[in-house]
């Protein structure tokens, strides 16, 4: 079995019940670009887990992957543009996110 680099993340999402569940019901059917982007940018598997208005996202990339390349092929694709515009009507930064920042990348403190 291949195994992947896995980087985790986290974002907050507006701490209004109605909200939160709009932004999970996107996520019932996230749109055939996005997931296409998400594929060719080289994410081998991702998953988004919520907790309160708390989110984690867990990325498994293959060696093809870079969160650099990732943002510049985002920013000129329109169709990921409009996702990004509509999840951030939800979404805001957590406290100690820079001007910009969104999803932050947190740091392995553990494994067993």
């Amino acid at each position: 079995m291949k195994k992947f680099k896995r980087y985790c993340l986290a974002l907050d999402l507006i701490d209004e019940k109605g909200l939160i569940q709009e932004y999970k019901d996107h996520h019932k059917n996230v749109w055939t670009e996005i997931v296409s982007s998400i594929k060719n940018s080289g994410i081998e598997h991702l998953e988004i887990y919520c907790v309160s208005n708390r989110l984690f996202m867990i990325l498994e990339v293959n060696d093809s992957f870079s969160f650099e390349k990732k943002s510049k092929n985002d920013k000129s694709n329109p169709k990921v543009q409009e996702w990004e515009n509509l999840m951030w009507r939800y979404q805001q930064a957590l406290p100690v996110a820079q001007p910009g920042e969104k999803w932050l990348l947190m740091d392995k403190i553990y494994e067993l």
